[in-house]
């Protein structure tokens, strides 16, 4: 199974039946991802805490009328096969109103960061 995939998914299934918040597994590359979907307006926030001695994320998700923030997400790059962009290979997601999210030398960043910044890396997935 794909965790980036669980987790992008699972934040889409819980903001569209009403929940606030949703647990998923810890790992560094979800803290990073999460961190930058909260910088860009995605979640409100994280926490990092244990449930049966096990740690997860606890991600707040925002609800505007119980109209979630996150209405779509796809997959890019799968572990079956790979997907890497240069720099000059990003364009912008919906018109500008959605973001891409890579995996860069630099760490985890958006495509319009990784485009300024003359980066490229693995395409992870788009949200909007």
């Amino acid at each position: 199974m794909d965790p980036i995939s669980n987790m992008i998914i699972a934040m889409k299934n819980a903001g569209f039946s009403g929940h606030e918040s949703v647990l998923i597994p810890y790992s560094k590359m979800k803290e990073s991802i999460a961190e930058l979907l909260s910088k860009e307006g995605y979640i409100k926030g994280l926490k990092k805490s244990e449930k049966a001695g096990k740690p997860v994320l606890e991600i707040s998700l925002i609800l505007n009328k119980r109209v979630p923030r996150i209405q779509g997400t796809k997959r890019i790059s799968k572990p079956s096969k790979r997907i890497y962009r240069k720099h000059n290979e990003i364009r912008p997601v919906k018109n500008g109103y959605g973001l891409l999210v890579m995996s860069t030398p630099a760490g985890i960043m958006s495509g319009f960061e990784a485009k300024k910044a003359h980066l490229g890396g693995e395409a992870l997935f788009t949200i909007w």
